[in-house]
C-alpha cells in the first residue's frame, strides 16, 4: 500500500516486506493544459513543460551535482534523469509518467548525505492550472513499476496555486540508512537555479 505523503513527514525507505530500496524512481506525470473557445465553443491543448531535478549534497550541506534537462546524469552514475517532456500528456491522463530521474543508493558518492527532488513549471505555468499533476515514488525501472512507495498530489494541493517551483523532499543519511523528508513547499522562486539555493538554505 502506498503512502500518500504528507507535508513534513518523514519516512524510512523500507518495502512491504521489511527489506530496504536501493533503487528509487522518481516519477512526475501531467497534462496538457485544455482551453476552451469563445463562448465555450471548441478547445484547444496548450503544452505544459515541467522539469523534474535533483540536487546532490555532502554532509556540510555544500551542492556536489544537480541532474536536470540540461544534465542527465550525475558522474557516479547513481542519478539518471529520462529527459525533457516539453508538453505533457495531451490526451488525457495514460497513467505514465512524463519524467523520472532514478536513483540507486548503491552507486552514490560516499561522501553524499543529501539528495533533493524539485520540481519548476519551465514556462511559469501556475501548478494550479496543470491537471492531475503527481509525483509518485516506487521501485522499479523507467518502463516497470514494481512497487509503488509513495504519491504526492499536486494537482489536488491548494497551496500550490500561484506557484511554480516546489521542493518534493529530501532523501538524507542517518547513521548509515537513507530516509526521506516529505517537504511538499511550493517556493517563490522562477528558475531552477533559485530552487537549488532555496533547498540549500532552507531545507536541508
Amino acid at each position: 500500500m502506498a503512502i500518500n505523503l504528507q507535508k513534513g513527514q518523514r519516512i524510512s525507505l523500507e518495502k512491504s516486506n521489511g527489506s530496504k530500496l536501493q533503487n528509487i524512481c522518481v516519477g512526475i506525470n501531467w497534462g496538457a493544459i485544455v482551453k476552451k473557445g469563445l463562448f465555450g465553443l471548441g478547445s484547444s491543448k496548450v503544452a505544459v513543460d515541467l522539469d523534474a531535478s535533483c540536487a546532490v549534497y555532502n554532509e556540510n550541506k555544500q551542492l556536489i551535482e544537480v541532474v536536470y534537462f540540461g544534465n542527465l546524469g550525475s558522474k557516479d552514475g547513481a542519478v539518471k534523469h529520462s529527459g525533457d517532456d516539453r508538453t505533457g500528456d495531451t490526451g488525457g491522463d495514460d497513467g505514465l509518467d512524463n519524467e523520472v530521474i532514478t536513483l540507486d543508493f548503491s552507486r552514490l558518492t560516499p561522501n553524499a548525505s543529501y539528495v533533493a527532488f524539485v520540481l519548476n513549471s519551465f514556462q511559469g505555468q501556475d501548478f494550479a492550472t496543470i491537471p492531475f499533476a503527481s509525483i509518485r515514488i516506487y521501485e522499479g525501472t523507467p518502463k516497470r513499476v514494481n512497487e509503488v512507495f509513495a504519491t504526492y498530489d499536486i494537482a489536488n494541493g491548494a497551496g500550490f496555486a500561484g506557484h511554480v517551483s516546489m521542493v518534493l523532499g529530501v532523501f538524507y543519511k542517518k547513521n548509515g540508512e537513507w530516509k526521506f523528508n516529505a517537504i511538499g513547499e511550493p517556493t517563490k522562486d522562477r528558475k531552477l537555479e533559485q530552487t537549488v539555493q532555496t533547498v540549500t538554505q532552507n531545507y536541508l
